[in-house]
């Protein structure tokens, strides 16, 4: 059965209204996250280091669903800044690992109320129940880029 969503004028295309969300909700996060001079791209990457440590930035980059030449040029500001270190791993010279600093920290926890305030203000657009389910559904169908 040939599906009812066409490309007619984009507004079926699933990638479509996803990027375009996704750029509309980015912008309302960096917007709020501006007096720590933080984007919500660099916001992530020092949560998720905080949370799990010093990593390869191969793992990180799969961890994130995103290529390595893209986060490597979203990494070298965090870098410049002294909120990350980047250092030879010890297992393989050839392999880069990535590990938040001190400064790093300590912005991440400044950052913290803004993302906080980004955050609710996404999920009382939302709804609290929609934004739940939502956010397990994205869980969920992020595991679709591996399986495809």
């Amino acid at each position: 059965m040939k599906s009812k969503i066409t490309l007619t004028d984009c507004s079926g295309c699933v990638n479509f209204n996803l990027r375009k969300a996704m750029r509309a909700v980015s912008q309302h996060y960096d917007k709020i996250l501006a007096p720590v001079k933080l984007r919500c791209t660099q916001f992530t990457i020092l949560t998720i280091l905080d949370r799990v440590g010093t990593v390869t930035i191969t793992e990180l980059a799969e961890y994130l669903i995103m290529d390595r030449t893209t986060l490597t040029r979203n990494l070298k500001p965090l870098e410049k800044e002294g909120y990350i270190i980047i250092t030879s791993s010890v297992r393989d010279k050839r392999s880069r690992c990535v590990a938040l600093t001190s400064a790093g920290k300590k912005i991440r926890k400044a950052a913290m109320p803004y993302w906080e305030q980004a955050q609710s203000e996404m999920v009382s657009f939302m709804g609290e129940e929609d934004a739940i389910q939502f956010i397990q559904y994205l869980q969920t169908s992020s595991t679709f880029h591996h399986s495809a």
